[in-house]
């Protein structure tokens, strides 16, 4: 779940660092030389009568709204998108609430169509994104959850699938349901014998799916996993030669 930031200003925070007004700690991490902490916020400016004045929701001076939702532990206004602050998480998430859940372990804000169905990393937003490196907890880009239960950006998931990418970027896991594909590589192998020096020749893979450590028949189109059918695989040492009977070599020959 994205961070939520705001996006019509009606008001400046003064920034407890430096005393400088910016319209969020994002525009003053920009100009500056060091980053504003926002929950020590205690202060804004009204853009309406200038008054300088506690950070509430509404101006004490001409009354205008600062935003339709205000949150006074992140110093955060925006207009109502179902906001709630997640006291876990340590910040505000857009909703609404009722279609979110916590994960403890994952220690994230994740859609509840996910509770009992998502493999738990601990900490896992507390990562950058291995994609970009930057941050995804409090990001405003929007998480994508893999099948392993790694994060990485929505945006960044979505360049990595262009891109014919089906891994995930740290433990190699595929990333969807990869059967039809799978289905795909058996046929243009059955249809690709190898050279006569190659058929018999095996080799050892681990399976980056299943994690299964096996021997399989070599074939320059993949190697597929004996234990979960996943060409998803990677060799392990040469190619094992197979010594091919005499007669039979003499009959191959002959033909």
């Amino acid at each position: 779940m994205p961070e939520l930031h705001l996006t019509t200003c009606f008001y400046l925070w003064q920034a407890p660092c430096c005393g400088k007004l910016y319209v969020c700690r994002l525009c003053h991490d920009a100009e500056e030389n060091h980053q504003m902490d926002r929950f020590k916020v205690r202060e804004v400016q009204c853009c309406e009568c200038q008054t300088v004045q506690q950070a509430q929701q509404t101006c004490q001076q001409c009354h205008v709204q600062f935003g339709e939702y205000y949150c006074d532990i992140c110093h955060l206004f925006d207009k109502d998108k179902k906001q709630y602050h997640c006291q876990d998480c340590g910040i505000c998430r857009i909703g609404p609430k009722e279609k979110y859940f916590h994960c403890v372990k994952c220690n994230l804000c994740l859609a509840q169509d996910l509770r009992g169905n998502h493999k738990c990393v601990e900490n896992v937003s507390r990562q950058n994104c291995p994609v970009c490196m930057e941050d995804i907890h409090t990001s405003r880009i929007g998480a994508h959850v893999l099948p392993c239960g790694h994060l990485l950006h929505k945006t960044c998931f979505d360049d990595m699938v262009r891109t014919g990418a089906y891994r995930c970027p740290l433990c190699m896991h595929s990333v969807w349901n990869m059967e039809d594909h799978w289905d795909q590589i058996d046929k243009e192998i059955a249809q690709s014998p190898m050279p006569t020096e190659y058929q018999g020749a095996t080799v050892k893979i681990i399976c980056n799916d299943c994690q299964a450590h096996c021997t399989v028949p070599f074939h320059v189109l993949g190697m597929k996993c004996s234990g979960c059918g996943s060409y998803n695989t990677a060799q392990e040492g040469g190619l094992i030669q197979h010594k091919v009977p005499k007669k039979w070599y003499l009959i191959t020959l002959l033909e």
